[in-house]
């Protein structure tokens, strides 16, 4: 329950973010009259994440059980690479995602109505689908899917509360900092998802190796003992591993964390004024 509740409030809250830099800077442009359009980009990103999740449940039920297997486990290892994406970019633009986002809003007031409503879609709806389909994944391979999605919607309305924050400039936080230690936790909840999609092609027929466990500890750590089901809610953590799970889980988790952590570059920045009233964001 709490990676799916990291997974609502880190995606949550990019788009929350982005929502509030949208609305808060047509206002200080005296552009009030233009928040309808930001309004319907951003309903209408939302109402296409919310199709594309039914999409995933629904789709899915109605195939084999071998389908099942390989639409999951493919599913599952998209949305890691999505997801290790994110979470890079997110690190190295979130000093600058105000200016970068207030320039493309500039364009599209110049283009007009059509052009608010596309930057609004495009801004959120990115965000939207990744958060779809990765609490999906997330869903799957917890097999319980009362918890997970209970923690992405308290994660989700956690993200909303703390947009609200911002905007009313009530709460300060240094993006950089949040985005950097999230994302760490998201790689380690990734890994365990990728484990998880691997087992799942392994049991479409996919990929060999199903019978060969790299170790059994289900006597020392039960599945359904409280902390092996805390376990796995965080970390999709599996006491019965195959041997190509823990290859993969580890050549995924080792590197990317490393990178992730690694020292970023400075990169020199022209840090515009803020006006009065700006969003607590540092």
């Amino acid at each position: 329950m709490f990676g799916n509740y990291l997974i609502g409030l880190r995606e949550g809250l990019e788009a929350s973010l982005v929502v509030c830099i949208l609305v808060a800077y047509l206002v200080r442009t005296n552009n009030k009259s233009r928040l309808p359009p930001v309004w319907t980009g951003v309903a209408l990103a939302v109402a296409l994440s919310l199709a594309f999740g039914a999409l995933l449940q629904f789709g899915s039920s109605t195939l084999t059980f071998q389908a099942q297997e390989i639409l999951g486990g493919t599913l599952s290892v998209l949305s890691v690479g999505l997801v290790t994406w994110m979470v890079f970019w997110m690190r190295r633009t979130a000093r600058h995602l105000r200016s970068e986002l207030q320039g493309k809003l500039d364009a599209a007031l110049a283009l007009g109505t059509g052009a608010l409503v596309v930057t609004a879609f495009l801004s959120v709806g990115r965000e939207g689908l990744e958060t779809s389909l990765f609490i999906w994944t997330a869903v799957q391979a917890s097999g319980d899917g009362v918890r997970p999605l209970v923690g992405s919607v308290l994660g989700l309305a956690t993200s909303v509360v703390l947009g609200l924050l911002f905007y009313k400039g009530t709460l300060r936080i240094n993006l950089a900092t949040f985005f950097r230690w999230t994302g760490a936790m998201l790689v380690l909840v990734a890994a365990g998802v990728l484990a998880y999609g691997i087992h799942d092609l392994q049991e479409g027929d996919i990929l060999p190796g199903l019978r060969d466990l790299a170790f059994d500890i289900s006597g020392t750590i039960p599945a359904d003992s409280w902390y092996g089901t805390l376990l796995k809610g965080v970390f999709n953590f599996q006491p019965d591993p195959t041997v190509l799970q823990v290859i993969v889980w580890l050549l995924y988790l080792i590197p990317v964390m490393a990178l992730f952590l690694a020292p970023e570059r400075a990169r020199p920045a022209v840090r515009p004024q803020q006006p009065a009233g700006q969003p607590g964001i540092e």
